[in-house]
């Protein structure tokens, strides 16, 4: 009994490392992103050559586009360690002076949602990342004094989802901001097929693109959708991931056609067969689904919005032709020609 539990053990651990392994370490190795990796190579060279800490850098975009997979790769090709935290983790100025005085030099700094840090903290980060000097106070009342204390240079990566919640003072202080977009499916293949390697899954071609087409665009997706297959087919294949075999895994964990998952077509269908198309309230839509508002808003209606499925406007949203379509329903009379 102790040896299969050990042997149980002992598969759960190499699992986890193939997820782990599953990010790319080199630059060379990220896929997509044409115009960014470009930037970020000369950067990284030219801070080799002069034997320096690579400028600060900040990486906005949607969740799942690999901010933070950039973040371990310029620390690996710098040869330096990575430090994560993220700006809702650090809520006192001294749990930010402390992380900082902690850096050897050249180190990364990485800090997701850096959106959400508190302006207390920003004030410690101005000086750090300009001078890489930051003030102590030390002692209380009366007798309390300020001193600087020098850092090691380092590098600051900074990742956000919202650009528009980032100060102009702490955006300015960045060398180098980029946005990383969606990715077409073409690349989606490549990465779905360089995990399907690394996870050792027999990915037929057409697999790897009904897998790709399901993604969203996003490299997080796509591999959690790989890894989802792998488990239909293992369970109720023989393990080879074909078009068939992706399909059916698909639709049994409810992502269609266009990628769209259970709590995306219940907000279609909430807005196209419960409200006639809109317009509704956004309060009143999350209700009807049984969501947050902000999940509404955040996670859900950006992907709708970019199928043409959904639109904002100023009464509330309204469902396009598109989303009737997609859900095999007939647009009102009524609404026929709001589109024209």
């Amino acid at each position: 009994m102790r040896e299969e539990l050990l042997i149980s053990e002992a598969l759960t651990v190499d699992e986890e490392t193939a997820e782990v392994s599953l990010r790319p370490r080199r630059l060379e190795e990220f896929v997509g992103q044409a115009a960014l990796k470009d930037h970020l190579s000369i950067i990284l060279e030219a801070a080799r050559g002069r034997g320096q800490a690579a400028d600060h850098l900040l990486f906005a975009g949607p969740p799942g586009l690999g901010k933070t997979t950039l973040a371990g790769i310029v620390a690996a090709e710098m040869g330096v360690s990575l430090r994560i935290t993220s700006g809702p983790a650090l809520t006192r100025p001294g749990d930010l002076a402390a992380m900082l005085n902690n850096l050897d030099e050249g180190d990364v700094l990485f800090i997701d949602e850096i959106h959400r840090l508190a302006r207390t903290i920003e004030e410690v980060l101005y000086p750090a990342m300009e001078d890489f000097q930051i003030d102590v106070v030390i002692g209380q009342g009366p007798s309390a004094r300020s001193i600087r204390l020098d850092l090691p240079r380092f590098t600051l990566i900074g990742a956000t989802t919202r650009t528009g919640l980032i100060t102009g003072p702490l955006r300015d202080r960045f060398g180098l901001v980029e946005r990383l977009d969606h990715y077409p499916i073409e690349d989606l293949e490549i990465i779905v097929r360089r995990a399907a390697t690394i996870l050792g899954v027999a990915l037929a071609p057409e697999g790897a693109t009904e897998i790709a087409s399901r993604s969203r665009g996003t490299p997080r997706i796509a591999n959690r959708l790989l890894r989802r297959v792998r488990d239909f087919a293992e369970v109720r294949g023989d393990g080879t991931l074909t078009h068939a075999a992706a399909r059916e895994g698909l639709l049994l964990f409810g992502v269609d056609e266009r990628g769209l998952d259970k709590v995306d077509r219940a907000i279609l269908t909430a807005l196209c067969g419960h409200f006639g198309g809109g317009p509704v309230g956004l309060s009143t839509l999350a209700i009807s689904v049984s969501e947050q508002t902000e999940t509404i808003e955040e996670v859900y209606e950006p992907f709708l919005i970019q199928q043409g499925m959904l639109m904002r406007t100023p009464r509330g949203r309204v469902a396009t032709p598109a989303a009737y379509a997609h859900l095999g329903m007939a647009v009102p009379i009524g609404t026929q020609g709001l589109f024209d």
